[in-house]
């Protein structure tokens, strides 16, 4: 005789922690207590392999963590072909250019893996202003530092595209 199948629970994720809040590069520097404050008050969303946590020209004022699994970045050329441009995964930050210059998505990110992104909103940065504004600028530079990072790279990678470009032509 077989048993009957009993349904399993869902997963139960992993409590947020300080200790993990400050293995993440936005939040170096914070206090325990700073922590402790935004594990209380951001959110938390669970994203299924081949979801789309936002699509490029969307309007959008919040930026997202990724806490576990893995997310692509998408981006459309002339053409409308999309193309992927990165591969985030723990602990990686993006979606914080359109709270900064208040612009559409400028890419598509889609979940490859389970995953559990934190959410940040403006609203977020502006209790955590109100909270403590030294812990916001912290923040806020921490996204600057990541932002100039990217540049980097990026201009790295055009730089070796034109030099490519160019010795092809001259050739």
């Amino acid at each position: 005789m077989t048993q009957p199948r009993v349904p399993s629970a869902p997963p139960v994720d992993p409590p947020l922690t300080v200790d993990r809040l400050r293995e993440i590069g936005l939040f170096g520097a914070l206090s325990d207590e700073v922590l402790t404050h935004l594990i209380d008050t951001l959110d938390q969303r669970r994203f299924t392999p081949g979801t789309v946590v936002f699509q490029e020209g969307e309007s959008g004022h919040d930026m997202f963590v990724v806490i576990d699994g893995e997310v692509e970045v998408l981006k459309k050329s002339r053409r409308g072909r999309s193309h992927r441009v990165a591969i985030l995964g723990p602990n990686d930050a993006f979606g914080e250019m359109s709270m900064i210059d208040v612009q559409p998505r400028s890419a598509t990110v889609r979940a490859l893996a389970a995953t559990r992104l934190l959410r940040i909103s403006g609203e977020h940065l502006d209790a955590l202003y109100r909270h403590d504004v030294k812990s916001y600028a912290i923040v806020v530079l921490n996204i600057a530092r990541d932002l100039s990072r990217r540049l980097r790279v990026t201009d790295g990678i055009l730089a070796d595209i034109a030099a490519n470009v160019l010795d092809e032509y001259v050739r």
